[in-house]
């Protein structure tokens, strides 16, 4: 199974969700030999619950992902904690909607949950939790209390950061941490335009049903992360379409 663990399916936060979009970036993961995705949507995007109820009409779900056509879409989000950082949680769909639903009141950054608070959110309810971007100037994670760092199910070796800071810098930092502190690490490109997805992805032997079976695979190391070697360009390109776009479809 070749999966990216870090994908948004709105263009940003001010944007509704457009189903043409969302399938313009499915699209693109097909086409560049993905077989899965888990979608990463901020947890507090306008109109959230536009993502989850227009695929809950579209499309099949098992709990754990929504088939399009055979290629898995695994239900997750990314969520800011008051530290600062990101952080990627994916597991069975009504455990990550009982998770957002308690996290209603923590969506502006002044009332930002805390760290330790979502681990004990995420982590009773078998959730995958993983540190987004840990070493990204304005929302790093590497600063955290390592007790708490050691929780994490895996770092985000970013798409976009890869970009921004340099490939063999960020990936000597990331790496780095991951085994200082005993957490794996796994790619996730951090698309919002279709331009940016394939730019990194992970590999895995055999297909997997639940998230609770791809955490037992990168617990144990079953998989190698893959860099596109056109990152760069793929990354610049997504960001000049995604600024042109933008200006077009906010919302006000």
């Amino acid at each position: 199974m070749k999966i990216d663990f870090h994908i948004h399916v709105k263009l940003s936060k001010k944007t509704n969700f457009e189903l043409d979009h969302f399938n313009s970036m499915i699209d693109e993961a097909a086409a560049n030999g993905l077989d899965a995705i888990t979608l990463t949507e901020h947890f507090n995007t306008h109109r959230f619950e536009d993502v989850y109820g227009t695929l809950d009409r579209m499309f099949p779900c098992n709990n754990h992902y929504y088939d399009r056509d055979g290629f898995k879409i695994f239900t997750g989000m990314e969520v800011d904690v008051a530290e600062g950082g990101h952080i990627l949680v994916s597991g069975p769909k009504d455990k990550l909607l009982e998770i957002r639903a308690i996290l209603e009141d923590h969506t502006s950054p002044d009332r930002f949950i805390g760290l330790e608070r979502l681990f004990e959110l995420c982590e009773p309810r078998g959730m995958l939790v993983i540190g987004g971007h840990p070493f990204r100037e304005s929302n790093h994670l590497y600063h955290v209390d390592r007790e708490l760092l050691k929780r994490f199910d895996a770092f985000d070796l970013n798409g976009k950061d890869l970009h921004e800071i340099g490939i063999q810098e960020n990936v000597a930092k990331v790496l780095t941490l991951g085994e200082e502190l005993g957490v794996p690490v796994v790619a996730g490109s951090d698309a919002h335009q279709m331009f940016q997805v394939g730019c990194v992805h992970n590999t895995f032997v055999g297909s997997f049903e639940t998230v609770a079976e791809l955490k037992e695979a990168i617990r144990a190391g079953a998989y190698k992360r893959e860099l596109s070697p056109s990152l760069h360009l793929q990354v610049r390109a997504a960001n000049l379409v995604k600024k042109l776009l933008k200006k077009k479809t906010e919302v006000i």
